[in-house]
């Protein structure tokens, strides 16, 4: 449960367009309840994982592993306000996400003659799934974007990252929030997609994305930022005078090109000289996360709209970015002298955008918020596979339908011997508020869906990872006011079910002190590692090589008996409690060459780690999946 709610109150501004198609402030009445209820932003208690650089510098950078509402709570109780927002959140655009999983290359063994994008060499997991209803997903943005506006300074703005699937009703919908009247631009970036098939297409070819740009309210930071004038314009002052300056006229006034070039153009609210990565698909900056942004555009939007410092403090000003991804904002912060929050609710986002982060040299925190998120790698699997871990769980059919059980509720149901069906509630775990067993959702169900179950539904099962209140007040709750049903209620704790489902990675090492170097320390050389959750997705994917017909001829995937491919990232720790210090790490490309300490080599990893200084105590590896592994040494 949340430590506490923090109240605020995320009303429309008077005067501004509404939709009300839709419910946002969740306020509900009820017959026999006169109480409204309201969502104030959950607080919980946070973990502090990673300390990363210098302990003071580190205390100025915040790496969040929750969600947005639970990040902006946080913010609050530290009162901390934040100066700029750019968020690049889900577009609805109805595609999932997936990340590459590649095996290394075995140590040791000779390089290998397949290319690393070959699919033969990898496959794709999925991250996240960007499918919402119309209608869950806006109340979903409403509810976010009102807790970040909560945290802002009465000077920030808000970047708001979009395309064409959603943005038109978003825009709406930030007029409601932030004012019509704070609306400053709608800035189109040209991000110029061409291919074959889109030249053969028979449309207008798509090539832009949207950027809705708010101030929180009437006074704002703006700095205007200049560009070179294209040569064109340039060659069209084609006058000379005595002194050979170069000049025109035009509207009766002479205008000279030295000045002219030397005071330079102001950037419009089109961007087309950001080139994207599918411009771009060698670029440098790559970190190979699906929907990664290039740091020109973040560089503009924070030189724009912040300062290095607040003038009124002398402190850096603190950009946030509350779906991370790929850590583009915090880096590009970062580099220009801001702090940063970021937050990702996905692991393989946070393991992103820290590696990204170490790479650069920042120092930051990296803190995980207990709400449960940590029991799973990421929502979208779990969700996936959640009718694996609990038995008898099916998604509803069509005979269950037709006794009441509307998909928009219930999540499944469960064929009981003894109680016949029963329909079982499930969080969604890819949403902020929706991973929470509210009062709200409680009364949706004892006055509206459990009296429309068919009479021979005696039982009806709600799963939770976490609850607004506590379990025994909500049962009491459903003994007052079941009154219009005759289906009981059961609360069953989904956590445990999620507990056997993360298994522990194994690993058999050699820990040596080296003091033939330069440098004193210790050398760890991995002999073994084993994932039985890998062991099993690789089982899977060969079994569908052999026996489908849609997967004929790919290559079935072998694991070396040592099983060091399937390793991603190794650090050390000499430390034995406390947040994770790295005092030595190495992260392995795909292509199997060595990123020591942030720092890419010309070679490939031969399975070592060489810590200087004091014997290591911790070894944390990092599967190729993502799971990490904390050992002791």
């Amino acid at each position: 449960m949340p430590l506490r709610f923090i109240d605020y109150f995320p009303e429309p501004l008077r005067g501004q367009a509404t939709l009300e198609t839709f419910r946002r402030t969740r306020a509900l009445r009820y017959a026999g309840n006169d109480q409204i209820l309201r969502h104030g932003l959950p607080l919980y208690e946070t973990l502090a994982a990673e300390v990363h650089g210098d302990p003071e510098a580190a205390k100025r950078n915040l790496l969040v592993h929750g969600d947005c509402r639970a990040t902006c709570a946080l913010l609050r109780d530290r009162g901390l306000r934040v100066d700029l927002v750019y968020i690049d959140p889900p577009f609805a655009s109805g595609a999932d996400y997936a990340k590459k999983v590649v095996l290394r290359p075995v140590p040791g063994a000779p390089a290998p003659a397949a290319e690393v994008d070959n699919p033969d060499a990898g496959f794709d997991e999925k991250m996240y799934g960007d499918v919402w209803e119309k209608e869950k997903y806006l109340n979903w943005m409403y509810d976010n974007l009102s807790a970040i506006k909560s945290v802002m300074a009465d000077d920030a703005s808000i970047y708001v990252h979009l395309d064409w699937h959603i943005g038109h009703y978003v825009k709406v919908m930030l007029d409601e929030i932030f004012g019509e009247d704070n609306f400053q631009r709608e800035i189109i970036w040209d991000i110029q997609v061409l291919s074959g098939f889109k030249t053969i297409a028979p449309n207008w070819v798509r090539g832009h994305d949207v950027i809705y740009y708010y101030s929180k309210g009437e006074k704002r930071i703006f700095n205007k930022l200049l560009q070179p004038h294209k040569k064109e314009y340039l060659d069209s002052f084609n006058r000379v005078d005595k002194d050979g300056r170069h000049y025109m006229v035009a509207h009766g006034t002479k205008r000279y090109r030295d000045e002219v070039e030397a005071k330079g153009k102001p950037y419009g609210d089109v961007w087309n000289d950001i080139m994207s990565f599918q411009q771009q698909p060698t670029s440098e900056e790559k970190v190979d996360y699906a929907t990664q942004k290039p740091e020109a555009l973040l560089e503009r939007i924070i030189k724009a709209s912040s300062d290095a410092v607040r003038a009124e403090t002398g402190e850096p000003m603190l950009v946030a970015d509350f779906f991370g991804g790929s850590g583009v904002t915090a880096a590009v912060a970062a580099r220009l002298g801001r702090r940063f929050v970021t937050c990702d609710v996905n692991r393989n986002a946070i393991q992103t955008m820290r590696d990204r982060l170490v790479a650069q040299g920042t120092a930051f925190t990296q803190e995980e918020i207990q709400d449960g998120v940590e029991l799973y790698r990421n929502p979208a699997q779990t969700m996936d596979k959640l009718c694996a871990l609990v038995p008898g769980l099916h998604r509803l059919t069509a005979e269950e339908i037709a006794l009441g059980m509307k998909e928009t509720f219930w999540f499944g149901a469960i064929d009981d011997p003894k109680a016949g069906r029963v329909p079982v509630w499930a969080p969604d775990l890819k949403e902020g508020s929706g991973r929470v067993l509210s009062e709200a959702t409680l009364l949706h169900a004892l006055y509206e869906f459990l009296p429309e179950l068919d009479g021979t539904v005696k039982r009806a099962v709600f799963l939770y990872v976490d609850t607004e209140k506590p379990v025994a007040e909500m049962e009491a709750q459903v003994r007052k006011e079941n009154i219009h049903s005759t289906v009981a209620v059961e609360f069953v704790d989904l956590k445990p079910y999620l507990d056997r489902a993360i298994l522990q990675d194994e690993a058999e090492w050699e820990l040596k002190e080296d003091r033939e170097g330069l440098t004193p320390g210790w050398r760890l050389t991995l002999t073994a590692f084993r994932s039985d959750r890998l062991a099993k997705e690789v089982e899977a994917l060969n079994a569908k090589a052999v026996f489908q017909p849609s997967a004929k001829g790919r290559k079935v995937i072998t694991l070396s008996d040592k099983g060091l491919e399937a390793i991603e990232w190794v650090g050390v720790d000499t430390q034995t409690e406390g947040p994770w210090r790295s005092a030595a790490e190495v992260r392995i490309e795909p292509s199997g060459i060595a990123v020591r300490d942030g720092e890419k080599t010309k070679a490939r990893w031969d399975a070592t780690l060489f810590c200087p200084g004091e014997r290591p105590r911790r070894l944390k590896i990092r599967s190729i999946l993502g799971d990490e592994t904390v050992l002791e040494l």
